[in-house]
């Protein structure tokens, strides 16, 4: 590079303006005093940190100005409403100061949809994120191409490939995966994946054993008897999270044995009627939720509103 890098002196190289265009958004506006030093001693090492950090991401243009509240750590400035963010070879973390902290791993695009006093609204278009959240639940919202991550208060990791295909992993709290009427609750530990065109998958939990894991997805997939009755037969105690959301989603006449297995695992009420929770009753159903010992199906129920 030439001596423009330090002190603008020489002719211009192409990299180091495409550097400035890109942090033009976030140009300090007062002027510079001509007799003030434009380097420090140290200043090789730091122009080279930064130009370092900027050619992780780019912006791209938008055609909406209304900034929001999310800013680049270390860099500043607010991003603008409708504006993606794609990073190259190294992760980049935004920042809201009253909502949470997203990492956008290497080689993602997200984009900012919505930034208002109650609601925040990402898209992840392909790649991958690591979010924490402080805001309060249904705030942060994460939409894909196949289905909408709600976060009720979490940590968790989010991933789409080019297909448009995901998988949500939870580290703390609750996320609810949704996408046309279909509802996924995903707890700490637990995992759901989305499919372009169908939406949220069936949660597991991820200290799940390999074949269940494996019977869930080629059942998911494949709609095999066969793979739902491996499913069965794997299953702990503790993957009656994965039945109970497999009971709404069977055929009906594949429910009796999903419900059957789910009350040999589950100690559910003695009071809930077989044939109710079969015709998918909703409170029998939020019994057998509670059951779970999981949150209630009252705070369940009631997480949209």
């Amino acid at each position: 590079m030439s001596e423009y890098l330090w002190d603008r002196s020489g002719p211009p190289d192409p990299e180091v303006e495409h550097l400035e265009h890109l942090l033009e958004l976030f140009r300090h506006r007062r002027g510079m005093r001509s007799s003030e030093p434009r380097v420090l001693a140290s200043g090789a090492a730091i122009a080279a940190s930064i130009a370092l950090a900027v050619l992780a991401w780019q912006l791209l243009p938008t055609a909406i100005s209304r900034p929001t509240s999310w800013t680049i750590a270390r860099i500043g400035g607010n991003l603008i409403a409708g504006q993606a963010l794609r990073t190259g070879a190294l992760p980049v973390t935004l920042e809201a100061e009253d909502v949470g902290q997203v990492v956008v791993r290497a080689g993602s695009q997200v984009r900012v949809l919505e930034s208002s006093e109650g609601r925040e609204r990402l898209e992840l278009q392909h790649g991958a994120i690591h979010a924490l959240i402080w805001a309060p639940p249904r705030k942060f919202i994460v939409d894909t191409p196949s289905a909408r991550a709600v976060d009720l208060g979490c940590q968790y990791d989010l991933s789409v490939d080019a297909n448009g295909n995901g998988l949500l992993t939870v580290e703390t709290g609750w996320v609810a995966f949704q996408n046309r009427g279909l509802e996924s609750f995903i707890p700490a530990g637990a995992s759901c994946r989305t499919t372009r065109g169908r939406g949220p998958g069936t949660p597991f939990f991820a200290d799940a054993s390999p074949e269940f894991r494996e019977s869930l997805e080629r059942y998911e997939s494949s709609g095999e008897r066969a793979n739902l009755q491996r499913v069965l037969e794997c299953a702990r105690p503790k993957d009656g999270l994965t039945l109970w959301h497999l009971l709404a989603r069977v055929p009906a006449a594949e429910r009796p044995p999903v419900f059957d297995r789910f009350a040999q695992l589950v100690p559910i009420p003695a009071d809930v009627n077989r044939e109710r929770a079969l015709a998918l009753d909703r409170g029998a159903l939020d019994r057998c939720w509670n059951a779970l010992n999981l949150d209630g199906a009252e705070w369940k129920r009631g997480w949209h509103q």
